[in-house]
């Protein structure tokens, strides 16, 4: 469902709208290998639309993942915020912001950049770690969309 709604402040999300694969691998750190990286994305908007819906299936190396993120708009801070419920009972929160044809996922132990093709169709996304005061890098992967 495209965005159908009189709250302009939603409409940079359009971009996510679709079915994606998502393919990369994580970094290899303190003896751990790089595992590669395997996943089913889609963004929809949810009825209302006023929030978009993004389920996540796939697997890190052998390790089955998925889970659950909103996205939404917080009209008193004039940012997207994302709620993740993931397949181990975590639940996160993150602001989402976009500058420049860049958009940042930005959480209190984990972040990601990512960027879009030209065509929209491929997003480039760049994810870190806190490792005590330093950011790490953790993930490489790119989303294709396929639909």
């Amino acid at each position: 469902m495209r965005n159908k709604r009189s709250v302009p402040e939603l409409d940079p999300l359009n971009v996510f709208i679709g079915r994606w694969i998502t393919e990369g691998e994580t970094v290899a750190d303190a003896g751990e290998p790089a595992a590669s990286i395997v996943a089913s994305d889609v963004y929809e908007w949810a009825p209302g639309g006023r929030f978009v819906m993004h389920p996540a299936y796939g697997r890190i190396g052998s390790t089955g993942v998925g889970g659950l993120e909103v996205i939404g708009y917080d009209a008193s801070t004039k940012q997207f915020q994302t709620y993740f419920f993931d397949s181990q009972g975590n639940v996160t929160n993150e602001t989402l912001s976009h500058r420049d044809g860049v958009w940042t996922w930005q959480g209190k132990l984990v972040r990601c950049t990512g960027t879009f093709s030209s065509d929209g169709k491929t997003l480039t996304a760049h994810h870190e770690r806190l490792d005590g005061a330093r950011w790490v890098p953790s993930m490489e992967v790119k989303l294709r969309k396929i639909d």
